[in-house]
């Protein structure tokens, strides 16, 4: 089967950058899949599956984050033995990055080249607050535009209501109640998709993240699990990152269910996730004010008054400091890395 490219964002961001590597033996593909060592890539030919050249392990051994991922545009090279090597990633556009568990906060890539990350979060039992708002501050970083589905709306008598009720906590950020069992919502959904446009999807196991591809591309591409009406709980159903071409162009990326998030240390996303209370920080009357007991403070003026929720100033505390100590994590390992000599650099097509 044969693939227009462009239906999958092939376009001027990265044709520039391929262009001196355009050589008889090579093409260009869109990562699918990511697994230890082999890509499975889409090409305008079809599908093939490469392993990871040297110039591309030497890379990944200077930084892991190098690394394809699902949603990365990358160069192959084809020998006459009949092997595929995927031999560099193009620059990325947008990069849909968290933090590792490890203490050196490195970054461990979800996805890239998206238009839109969709932060997924169930109705029911109960959605989450405070996960929402990591999620959100995530997509933000990503450099794409931030969307928040709300799934099994069906299981609430006023989706529309509970779409309101967390527009308060993601300003600027377009809410949409979903019900796959009753196709509500898949329109408006479809509407931030279309040729050449990518939306990576993003939210804990359980969400609903797999049953939204299905419904995207027409078909029960991906498995699927029934979770424990209780507590909403169930197995991880995707273990991988995926990247999904959808009928009539542009794919989804599906990513594994996710426990815990961690924040890298630019704090950009965090910024704008919570863009209510940054705003309301910088109309403090002085620029060092720490929200707690100065005069002119509009931000403790606004817990006064109600227009800020207690909750959701804690929440931002919470999350700023995490970004603080992944600062320092990060500098201190940069520093170490300086100290050490160089790999050889990877030598071009």
């Amino acid at each position: 089967m044969s693939y227009h490219l462009s239906q999958l964002g092939w376009d001027d961001r990265f044709v520039p950058a391929y262009r001196r590597f355009d050589r008889p033996d090579s093409t260009p593909g869109r990562v699918l899949r990511a697994d230890r060592g082999i890509c499975t890539v889409l090409t305008e030919t079809g599908v093939t599956r490469a392993t990871l050249g040297g110039a591309m392990l030497i890379e990944a051994a200077r930084d892991p984050a190098a690394l394809p991922c699902a949603g990365d545009w990358a160069v192959l090279r084809h020998w006459p033995d009949r092997r595929t090597t995927l031999e560099l990633v193009l620059p990325r556009h947008t990069t849909l990055i968290r933090r590792t568990a490890d203490k050196d906060s490195s970054g461990q890539v979800l996805a890239a080249n998206m238009d839109t990350v969709a932060v997924v979060e169930p109705i029911h039992p109960e959605p989450d607050d405070a996960r929402v708002e990591r999620l959100l501050a995530l997509a933000w970083e990503s450099g794409a535009d931030p969307l928040l589905v709300l799934t099994k709306s069906d299981t609430t008598r006023d989706p529309e209501a509970m779409a309101r009720q967390f527009a308060e906590l993601a300003p600027g950020v377009p809410v949409l109640p979903v019900s796959v069992r009753r196709g509500r919502g898949l329109e408006a959904l479809r509407a931030h998709l279309g040729p050449g446009r990518t939306m990576a999807l993003l939210g804990r196991s359980g969400a609903g993240k797999s049953t939204l591809v299905n419904a995207l591309a027409g078909s029960n591409l991906m498995q699927v699990q029934e979770i424990r009406d209780a507590d909403g709980k169930g197995r991880h159903t995707t273990a991988y990152r995926n990247l999904v071409p959808i009928p009539g162009g542009g794919a989804v990326i599906d990513t594994p269910g996710i426990r815990g998030v961690g924040l890298l240390d630019t704090g950009g996303g965090l910024d704008r996730a919570f863009a209510d209370v940054t705003d309301l920080a910088g109309r403090c009357r002085f620029d060092d004010c720490r929200h707690e007991t100065e005069p002119g403070c509009a931000v403790q003026a606004a817990l006064a008054d109600g227009t800020l929720p207690p909750r959701r100033l804690a929440s931002w505390r919470k999350l700023r400091r995490e970004v603080e100590v992944e600062s320092g994590r990060r500098s201190a390992r940069l520093a170490r890395q300086r100290r050490l000599p160089a790999p050889p650099s990877p030598r071009r097509l």
